[in-house]
């Protein structure tokens, strides 16, 4: 396997990942995500050796990708969180004044 293949292996791996956290299909993005762990062993085990612009931009979409499934993350988490604190009797915890105001002069 190459580097080249094991990018676009990744990359592959970060769309089911997506598509996976979309659906909110837990057993689908496990699998996308172990997929995805292989494949950066595999690619850090290629060594550290400079790349051609072919393979920059494979990694730089792949990075593109990883930002995306982390932005579904952490919106997910936010939704969990709301959903906690509104079961719980806590809306407001997001915001709650100190009831002081500091003036400087």
């Amino acid at each position: 396997m190459t580097r080249r293949d094991a990018l676009i292996g990744v990359i592959d791996s970060l769309h089911v990942e997506i598509a996976a956290l979309k659906a909110n299909d837990i057993d689908a993005l496990e699998r996308a995500t172990q997929a995805k762990l292989a494949g950066l062993e595999t690619i850090a085990a290629m060594g550290t050796a400079p790349v051609g612009p072919e393979l920059r931009e494979l990694a730089e979409e792949a990075n593109r990708l990883n930002e995306t499934c982390r932005i579904y993350v952490n919106l997910m988490a936010a939704n969990v969180r709301r959903r906690l604190q509104t079961l719980t009797g806590d809306a407001g915890a997001g915001y709650r004044p100190t009831g002081g105001i500091s003036v400087y002069a």
